[in-house]
Parts: C-alpha cells; structure tokens; sequence
C-alpha cells in the first residue's frame, strides 16, 4: 500500500518547528495561507515534509483502524450512501446547465449555491414534516422497529417534480397532516 517507511527521523528533527506553526495558526498570529504559500514556493522545505510525513502516518493508523473495525466500515459505507444519496438530489434540485455552476463570478457563485441550499432544507423540511405524518398513524408507529427508525432519512426527493409547472398559493398552507388530501 505505501512504498516506503514513515520517515519518524525528520518527523523528531522538525517537531519544535511543526508546533510553531501549529501555535502560530491557532493564536492567529499567522494565517493558514500564509504558511501554506511559504511551503509551497519550496516544496522541500524541510518541515513540509515532515508535516507530510505525519499526515502519512495518521492515513496509515486509519487506514489499519478502518481494516481492524467491522463497525467503523459499516459507518463510513453508511455515511458515503447518505452523501452519495444526497448529491443525487442535488442533480434533480440543482438541474440547470447540468448541475453545473456555470459562471466565474464569485458573487454568482455564492449565490447558486445559497439558492441550492434553501432548496436542500425546504426539501429536507417538507420531507421531516410528510415522515412525521406517517409516524402519526398508529399502524405505521407500531409496524416500525428501532432499526427501521434509524434508517428513518429526510434525504429523499423522488416527489420532487423539477421539469413540472409549480404554481404558488401564499394565501393557502400545504396540505401535510392529511387535511385536504387524498388517502
């Protein structure tokens, strides 16, 4: 998996140096930038490396802890479905020019982006209060396991009808505790 040995050599010799910085970002005396473009103007620089270094030798205790822990792989395979899931519905939200922000303009940017994400939690909101509405009913509350309710998810859009015609009533709430719909 890796080709050579974490080198613990230069992780000792620039330790003093590697907190330093360390301190420097969290005071704030420094900014995360700052040291980042001074190790970047000399890749070689003899600290980089040893912070590259430690890197290596947390990505190889994970990944020996992710090997070891059935239930960490269960976790990190469930965290990756919910994120693969959502990023779905971001395709179906977010569906003009393909998904893509299609502008280099900072301003237009971050506002395709807040836009997505009042998208995301009305969605997310809409969908707690239609899974709160079942829970409601008797017959589905009793029907439904503790592991069943874990896997409960306000992530799902398959309702949501992006190419449709939606029309807005501000005078009128939606029906979503079953008044005014069809059973």
């Amino acid at each position: 998996m890796m080709g050579r040995a974490i080198r613990w050599d230069l992780i000792a010799e620039q330790y003093d140096q590697m907190i330093k910085y360390a301190t420097a970002i969290r005071t704030g005396t420094a900014s995360t930038e700052a040291i980042l473009r001074r190790f970047t103007r000399a890749a070689s620089h003899s600290t980089y490396q040893a912070m590259l270094e430690v890197g290596r030798a947390v990505k190889t205790i994970f990944v020996a802890r992710y090997l070891r822990d059935r239930d960490l792989q269960r976790e990190i395979h469930d965290g990756l479905n919910v994120a693969e899931g959502w990023n779905g519905g971001n395709q179906v939200l977010f569906y003009g020019k393909g998904g893509d922000i299609a502008t280099n303009r900072r301003d237009e940017q971050e506002l395709s982006v807040a836009c997505l994400h009042v998208l995301q939690a009305a969605v997310a909101y809409v969908n707690t209060l239609l899974v709160q509405d079942v829970l409601a009913e008797p017959a589905w509350a009793d029907a439904l396991t503790a592991e069943d309710r874990r896997g409960l998810t306000p992530l799902f859009w398959t309702h949501v009808a992006p190419y449709g015609e939606v029309k807005l009533n501000m005078t009128k709430r939606l029906a979503l505790r079953g008044e005014g719909r069809a059973g």
